[in-house]
């Protein structure tokens, strides 16, 4: 049995949402597909997660100078505290599927809180004399991604940074070594095939559900 993280970063649901209905249609086919995997959705605009701040490295120094976790204040315990739980899930997790839009070429803000609550030293990653070295190397993951313009290829392309991010985190950093992607493009550059874009990739999220 595998564990799967369904990572959703959008304040919308698939009703309103592109990558919202893709990622819908992804996961219940894998759960159809894979029906003894446990699958867990953080939905990360409802779950609570802490930006590094002024409270975190300071609990974090504490700790780190041999204080115990008790004499933290309240809100470095809070904030620490659950900074760790979501490091030990992700970790634990086997495989890992991220939903996010495009937003001003990149991703919501709470995902890359949440991806700074994961690249934790001695978890995701170590540091070694030649370098970090990811400690990922049994994981597999994808990125569900709508885009209102063209920026697979074309002169668009360079300026795409969210899917690029997560890409270089996961497999560069953490070394997880299979990493794919599924976007959905053009919808608002071509409104008139707005549908007709969104169903082609239903049909391709389906089909990579089953072989995930």
């Amino acid at each position: 049995m595998a564990k799967i993280l369904y990572i959703t970063a959008h304040p919308h649901n698939e009703t309103q949402s592109y990558s919202m209905a893709v990622g819908k249609a992804f996961i219940d086919t894998y759960k159809e597909s894979h029906p003894n995997d446990e699958v867990i959705h953080v939905d990360l605009y409802n779950e609570y997660i802490p930006q590094l701040d002024a409270d975190i490295f300071a609990g974090w120094g504490k700790l780190q100078s041999g204080t115990g976790f008790d004499e933290l204040s309240e809100n470095e315990k809070a904030k620490v505290a659950r900074l760790g739980e979501l490091s030990e899930q992700f970790v634990a997790a086997d495989k890992y599927v991220f939903v996010t839009p495009m937003w001003n070429f990149s991703f919501p803000p709470v995902m890359k809180a949440y991806l700074d609550s994961v690249a934790v030293a001695g978890k995701t990653f170590k540091y070694t004399s030649e370098g970090p070295v990811g400690l990922l190397t049994d994981k597999k993951a994808l990125h569900i991604q709508a885009r209102g313009g063209i920026y697979s290829q074309g002169p668009l392309a360079d300026l795409e940074m969210g899917h690029r991010y997560i890409k270089n985190l996961l497999v560069g950093f953490f070394g997880v070594p299979t990493f794919e992607g599924l976007f959905i493009e053009g919808h608002n550059q071509y409104p008139d095939r707005g549908e007709e874009i969104k169903e082609t990739a239903i049909v391709e999220a389906k089909e990579l559900a089953r072989k995930f």
